[in-house]
């Protein structure tokens, strides 16, 4: 994860990272735990080509490698969660992704770095949704830190 977000940040400008987060496999099935995070970015590409661009690339960098089954076991998944406030359908994925609205661990992050963000489906905070959405299931990585110790005013979290 922290060479995902290091090769985010040489593509675009990285603004938020939010901490490392936890969970069990939303399907049920026997995979070890996911550990997910967001990240905020300033970009003047648009949705199609930051997933075309920047994401395929780096997913494949890092042993990405896609199947028909979009659970099975894999290196990185990097997806796009929001775009601004845009709604649209894109190379065959949707913003906001559905997920933020039913998967704890989409929602946690995303509220972590832009709590007062609106949903512009729902017109509810990302904090909002977190909290409704949020479980014992899911729990926060303190020790795993996905930036470089950065001097005072840095992004990093320490």
């Amino acid at each position: 994860m922290p060479r995902a977000v290091a090769l985010i940040a040489r593509e675009e400008s990285l603004l938020a990272v939010s901490s490392v987060w936890q969970s069990p496999p939303s399907d049920g099935s026997d995979q070890p735990d996911y550990w997910n995070a967001a990240v905020l970015i300033r970009t003047a590409k648009s949705p199609a080509e930051v997933f075309s661009g920047v994401i395929g690339p780096i997913e494949q960098s890092l042993g990405r490698v896609r199947s028909a089954d979009k659970f099975a076991p894999r290196t990185m998944d990097i997806d796009l969660a929001m775009y601004d406030d845009r709604t649209e359908d894109f190379a065959g994925r949707r913003l906001p992704h559905p997920d933020i609205l039913v998967r704890s661990y989409f929602a946690l992050p995303l509220a972590e770095i832009s709590p007062d963000k609106i949903h512009p489906e729902t017109g509810e905070r990302l904090q909002e949704i977190a909290e409704r959405l949020r479980n014992g299931s899911i729990r926060r990585r303190e020790e795993i830190h996905l930036l470089p110790a950065q001097p005072a005013g840095g992004l990093a979290k320490g």
